[in-house]
């Protein structure tokens, strides 16, 4: 299976921290599951760490993506173009990018944020 993971699943599983549940950790770790980081997350990450919201940004998230085994994936004209047939359920536009490349990548969407899953890109709840 292929995942990639909302950025807020990703600061989790770096931080290790408690709302990431003992399922989603497993799926995560599995070997056989492939793990998508999009630079999607790190952008979003950098803009949040420069106004304060987060003490992490991609200075720090990158080196630690070969450790996970965590693929990088990367902003095409392919997902540009999917973007564009999404429907609009809320305004988030790192989601929507998000929603677009999971589509594109034929990947399950990893993200605690249930109003995701009404956009019918494969979703897993976290």
């Amino acid at each position: 299976m292929k995942l990639l993971l909302d950025t807020h699943i990703l600061l989790w599983w770096l931080d290790d921290d408690p709302r990431l549940t003992r399922k989603t950790r497993a799926l995560i770790s599995e070997p056989s599951n492939g793990v998508l980081v999009s630079q999607v997350s790190l952008w979003e990450t950098a803009i949040k760490q420069r106004i304060g919201k987060l003490h992490v940004g991609p200075g720090e998230i990158l080196p630690r993506l070969p450790e996970f085994g965590f693929d990088l994936l990367g902003l095409s004209n392919v997902h540009l173009l999917a973007l564009t047939h999404l429907p609009h359920h809320h305004g988030d536009p790192f989601d929507h990018l998000l929603l677009a490349q999971a589509q594109v990548e034929q990947a399950c969407l990893v993200s605690a944020d249930m109003v995701l899953h009404q956009y019918g890109v494969p979703c897993i709840p976290a």
